[in-house]
């Protein structure tokens, strides 16, 4: 007869020794690969739990996948810090997580006055099996007709309020941060009216330009 498992009660939080971090349920964290040369994994903690006695302490990590490691592969508007949260659970030890870290909300994301590097962010939830992205369709702009790369310098048109990548409009990211006003190519007629009927002065932060992220 099989012996039966001895029962496991959840934790609500667990102290990582080797790094002096309590990890509640709900963190996200850094794992130890096992190729140490292939970038520390990011999962979130599902669940803690240990024996009877307090024991053998478990986690359950959710994966957190980097674009590269997704069936269709990292593409032009993925940001460098982007994960997508995958359906993919496992068990592991806390020994081997090695760090906390912050997976920011995509639009609390772009508010960072500056990135460190244990800042992430995720817009996407993931199927490992399939491929598939929920949600499966967001928002383009440009004349490019991409989604929104975070690290990426866009100007705002100030009529149609649509963005664009300096390179689509045939300017510099130099040119870009020094703009005044900027009326894309669809609206410059009436750009040039309003200008013109304008008695407001001018200034550099008259138009929105969304700079790449300061990382330290």
């Amino acid at each position: 007869m099989a012996k039966a498992k001895a029962p496991r009660r959840p934790l609500e939080s667990c102290t990582i020794k080797h790094i002096n971090k309590t990890i509640n349920a709900g963190d996200c964290v850094l794992m130890r690969p096992a190729d140490q040369s292939n970038p520390q994994y990011v999962a979130r903690i599902e669940r803690i739990d240990a024996d009877a006695r307090g024991g053998n302490v478990k986690v359950l990590a959710r994966w957190y996948y980097r674009p590269e490691e997704s069936i269709g592969g990292r593409r032009q508007f993925h940001g460098s810090k982007e994960l997508f949260l995958s359906d993919h659970y496992d068990v592991q030890s806390p020994d081997t997580i090695e760090g906390k870290c912050t997976v920011h909300s995509f639009k609390s994301y772009t508010k960072l006055d500056s990135v460190v590097n244990d800042d992430f962010f995720c817009r996407f939830e993931y199927n490992s099996s399939t491929g598939a992205f929920n949600p499966d369709r967001v928002a383009v702009y440009c004349k490019c007709e991409m989604p929104y790369n975070p690290d990426d310098l866009m100007v705002q048109c100030e009529d149609c309020s649509d963005w664009f990548h300096p390179a689509c409009i045939e300017m510099t990211a130099e040119e870009a941060k020094i703009l005044d006003h900027f009326f894309c190519e669809t609206c410059s007629s009436s750009g040039q009216k309003k200008l013109q009927n304008s008695h407001a002065a001018s200034r550099p932060s008259d138009t929105k330009v969304d700079a790449k992220r300061r990382r330290r």
